[in-house]
C-alpha cells in the first residue's frame, strides 16, 4: 500500500511557530470532528454538508505533517474530506481549516489547487483511456453518431472548441444523454490521435467515474475548461 509523500516534496505553507492548541485558541476556533468515514456520503471540514466522496476530495496528513491530495481516496490514515470547490479549498488552506481538523500543526503545498488539477487531468485521460482498451469508447463523429443512434451511448463528450450546431447533429435530437466538455487535447491524448472532438462512452461504471471525475475538474476550475498542463508547458516552451 502507498505511502504517503516525504517532507520536502511540494512547496508549502508552514506552521513551525505554533502549536495545535495555540493555533485553535488563538483563532477562537473549535476543533472539527471529523468524519468516520462510514456510510455512503462524506462531510466537508469546511461547509460541513455532505455529500457523495466520489465528486468530493480526500487528503491525509502524512507522518511529517504534510497535507497529501487522496484522489484515489484510498491511502491510509484518517481521511479529511473538502468539497470539490476552489473557495473551499482555498479557505481550507488560508485559514488552519486543515490543522483544526487534524488537530496538530500542518503543512499544506503552495500549489495544492494546480496540484489536485492536474492529478484529475490524469485521472480523466486514464479513464477514458480505460474505456477505450474495454471497447466502451469510441471517436470520431460519424462512429459516435451511430452509437447514439443505436441506443449504445451513455455519455458523450465534446472537445473544447466544438461546434455547438455539429453537437447538435451528433446527438439527432438525444438531448437527455448525459454530455460533457473537455480539453480537445485530452481527448487526443486518450486515443492516441493527434486531433479528436467527439467521444462517446457506453453505459456503464466508467461512463460514471468520468462524469464524477469531471465535476470535480469543473468545482476546481471554477467551471472552465483549461488546457492540460502538458500542453500549457509546450506552449510557454515554444513561446506562444
Amino acid at each position: 500500500m502507498p505511502s504517503p509523500p516525504r517532507k520536502g516534496r511540494l512547496p508549502t505553507s508552514e506552521f513551525h511557530e505554533t502549536g495545535a492548541q495555540d493555533i485553535l485558541s488563538s483563532n477562537n476556533l473549535d476543533p472539527i470532528e471529523l468524519d468516520d468515514e462510514k456510510g455512503p456520503q462524506r462531510r466537508c471540514i469546511v461547509t460541513r454538508e455532505s455529500g457523495n466522496p466520489d465528486v468530493m476530495l480526500r487528503f491525509v496528513i502524512s507522518p511529517d505533517g504534510l497535507v497529501v491530495p487522496d484522489l484515489a481516496a484510498k491511502l491510509p490514515g484518517r481521511g479529511i474530506w473538502l468539497s470539490a470547490k476552489r473557495d473551499v479549498l482555498e479557505t481550507a488552506r488560508t485559514r488552519h481549516v486543515f490543522s483544526r481538523a487534524a488537530r496538530q500543526p500542518v503543512k499544506v503545498p503552495e500549489d495544492i489547487a494546480q496540484v489536485l488539477v492536474s492529478g484529475i487531468e490524469a485521472r480523466l485521460v486514464q479513464g477514458l483511456g480505460l474505456a477505450r482498451r474495454a471497447g466502451q469508447a469510441l471517436c470520431g463523429f460519424v462512429k459516435c453518431r451511430e452509437w447514439i443512434a443505436g441506443g449504445k451511448a451513455g455519455l458523450v463528450i465534446q472537445g473544447s472548441g466544438g461546434s455547438p450546431d455539429e453537437l447538435r447533429r451528433l446527438i439527432s435530437g438525444n438531448n437527455k444523454l448525459p454530455m460533457l466538455t473537455l480539453p480537445a487535447q485530452m481527448l487526443a491524448t486518450a486515443f492516441g490521435r493527434e486531433h479528436a472532438v467527439y467521444v462517446v462512452i457506453a453505459p456503464g461504471a466508467l461512463a460514471q467515474r468520468l462524469m464524477a471525475e469531471h465535476e470535480r475538474f469543473l468545482g476546481l476550475t471554477d467551471g472552465l475548461v483549461p488546457e492540460p498542463l502538458t500542453e500549457r508547458l509546450a506552449r510557454e516552451q515554444a513561446g506562444i
